[in-house]
C-alpha cells in the first residue's frame, strides 16, 4: 500500500512513523513534511496541503493507494472532496462534514439536534456595536469562554475570569473578520477522545488529556498544546463508552441524517462534570499533541485501520489492539512561543531518524545538514512505561538529551494524574 500523508507537523510525523511500521505499507510519502521526518518518509516540500490541484497531481504521480489528510485547513478547503472525486481512497472528511470544526456555530447546531450535552453559546458577529458586545458578554461569566468561530489552530480560545480580557478578545477576533462564540464555562477535567467514524460506525481510540496552557500549573496563554498523556487513570471505567454513546454516535447519526456524513477522525474535546461528559469542541482530524501519545500505544497496524475508514469498511475492522501501559508526550517549544517564536536556532542532540527515541518533529528546518527551529512548537518527545509515572520519567529523560537554546517545555505533563489531583465534580 502506497500512502501519502498531507501536513508538516508532529501529528503527521506520528502518522508517517506508524504507517512505516505497518508491514502492508510499502511506501510512505509526506507533503510538504519537514526534515525531521526524512528517516521514515519521502518528503515533497513543494506541495502545500491546501493546494488541491498540487495534491491531486502528486497523488496521481505516486499512484497513492491511500491519502491521509492531517490538518484541518485542507479538509475545510475541500481537498478530500477533490481527491475522492478523482477516485482516491482518502482518510479525512468532506468539506461539508469538516464544518464540525470549521464552524463552531454549525457544531452547536448538530449537537442541539442530536441532544448532545454542551455549553450554552451565543454568536456575536463582526458587525456588532460596542454596546451589543458589552451586553452579550454580560450574559456570561463569571468565567468567560470566548472563541474565534473559525479555524484558529487551537489558539483562538480565551478562558478568563477577567471581563475586560473577554471583551478585548471579542474585538481582536472581529478585527480579523471572524464572528465570535461566547460560551458558558464547563466545569470538570478535560478529556480528548478520538473516534474513527464511517457514517454511523464509530470506533474509539484511547482517551487522552491535552495541556493547553504554555506554562506549568496551567498558567499563561493557550497554545496548540504543550503535551498530553494516555490513557486516563481517573476516568470512570465506563467513561469511553459513555462518550461514544452519549456524544459521538448521536453526532455521527445526526450528520448522516443532515446529509453530511462524516468519514475520518472525529475528535471530541470534552469536560467531565457531575453529569458526565459535555462537549467543549469538535475537531475534524487527529489532534496534536494527543495523537503522538495515542498512536505510540496502538498495536494494530495503522495502514489497515485508516484504509478501512477510507474505503467504507470500518464496520468490518477487527477490534483494535493496544499496548499495555501509558504514553506521555512533551512539546519542546521555541523561545518566545506562543507570542513571537524565535526561529533559526540550532537543535542539538536530535536528528532525522530518531523516531525510536520517541522524537516527533514539527517546527523544524534543515541548515547545513542539521536541524534548526522553524516554528513555535519545535518537536515532541514521547515516553512510555508500565505506569504513568514511568512514562513521564522516560519522556523527560529523553528530552534532557536534546538542547534548543532558549527553548522551553512544561515539566508537569500528566503530573496531576500521577499525584491523584484530578477529580470529577459531584
Amino acid at each position: 500500500m502506497r500512502t501519502l500523508v498531507i501536513g508538516n507537523g508532529a501529528r503527521e510525523h506520528a502518522l508517517a512513523y506508524s504507517l512505516s511500521q505497518d508491514p502492508e505499507v510499502t511506501e510512505v510519502h509526506v507533503a510538504p513534511g519537514n526534515p525531521g521526518m526524512a528517516g521514515v518518509a519521502t518528503l515533497h516540500p513543494g506541495v502545500k496541503g491546501e493546494d488541491a490541484a498540487a495534491v491531486l497531481t502528486l497523488a496521481g504521480e505516486l499512484a497513492a493507494d491511500l491519502v491521509v489528510i492531517g490538518p484541518e485547513i485542507p479538509l475545510v478547503a475541500g481537498v478530500a472532496d477533490a481527491l475522492r472525486d478523482a477516485g482516491f481512497a482518502v482518510f479525512g472528511p468532506s468539506a461539508d462534514a469538516a464544518r464540525i470544526e470549521g464552524s463552531k456555530a454549525f457544531a452547536k447546531g448538530v449537537m442541539a439536534a442530536a441532544g448532545v450535552r454542551t455549553a450554552h453559546a451565543e454568536q456575536v458577529g463582526p458587525g456588532a456595536s460596542d454596546a451589543e458586545i458589552e451586553a452579550a458578554v454580560d450574559r456570561f461569566g463569571p468565567t468567560w469562554v470566548v472563541k474565534d468561530d473559525g479555524l484558529a489552530g487551537g489558539k483562538g480560545v480565551v478562558v478568563t475570569p477577567d471581563r475586560a480580557a473577554a471583551v478585548q478578545h471579542v474585538h481582536d477576533v472581529h478585527a480579523a473578520g471572524n464572528p465570535v462564540l461566547l460560551e458558558s464555562f464547563l466545569d470538570g477535567p478535560e478529556v480528548s477522545l478520538f473516534c474513527l467514524v464511517d457514517g454511523e460506525t464509530v470506533v474509539p481510540l484511547l482517551p487522552a488529556q491535552d495541556h493547553k496552557r504554555v506554562r506549568d500549573n496551567d498558567e499563561g496563554p493557550n497554545t496548540g498544546g504543550m503535551g498530553a498523556y494516555t490513557p486516563l487513570p481517573w476516568l470512570p471505567a465506563d467513561g469511553v463508552q459513555r462518550i461514544v454513546d452519549e456524544v459521538c454516535v448521536p453526532v455521527a447519526r445526526q450528520m448522516v441524517k443532515d446529509g453530511c456524513p462524516f468519514s475520518g477522525l472525529l475528535y471530541a474535546g470534552l469536560a467531565w462534570g457531575a453529569d458526565g461528559p459535555a462537549v467543549v469542541e469538535f475537531n475534524c482530524r487527529f489532534g496534536d499533541p494527543e495523537t503522538q501519545a495515542v498512536l505510540d500505544l496502538l498495536k494494530t497496524p495503522l495502514g489497515g485501520v485508516l484504509n478501512a475508514v477510507a474505503t467504507g469498511t470500518l464496520d468490518q475492522l477487527p477490534p483494535l489492539e493496544w499496548e499495555d501501559g501509558y504514553a506521555v508526550t512533551v512539546v519542546l517549544a521555541a523561545e518566545g512561543y506562543p507570542e513571537k517564536p524565535v526561529t533559526g536556532v540550532a537543535i542539538s542532540g536530535v536528528a532525522a531518524g530518531d523516531e525510536r527515541r520517541g522524537v516527533r518533529a514539527a517546527g523544524v528546518a534543515e541548515k547545513d545538514g542539521a536541524l534548526v527551529s522553524s516554528g513555535g512548537r519545535v518537536l515532541n518527545v514521547i515516553g512510555t512505561g508500565a505506569t504513568l509515572e514511568a512514562a513521564r520519567e522516560a519522556a523527560y529523560a529523553e528530552l534532557a538529551t536534546i538542547d534548543l537554546p532558549g527553548g522551553h517545555y512544561r515539566t508537569d505533563i500528566g503530573l496531576a494524574a500521577v499525584e491523584g489531583r484530578i477529580s470529577i465534580p459531584e
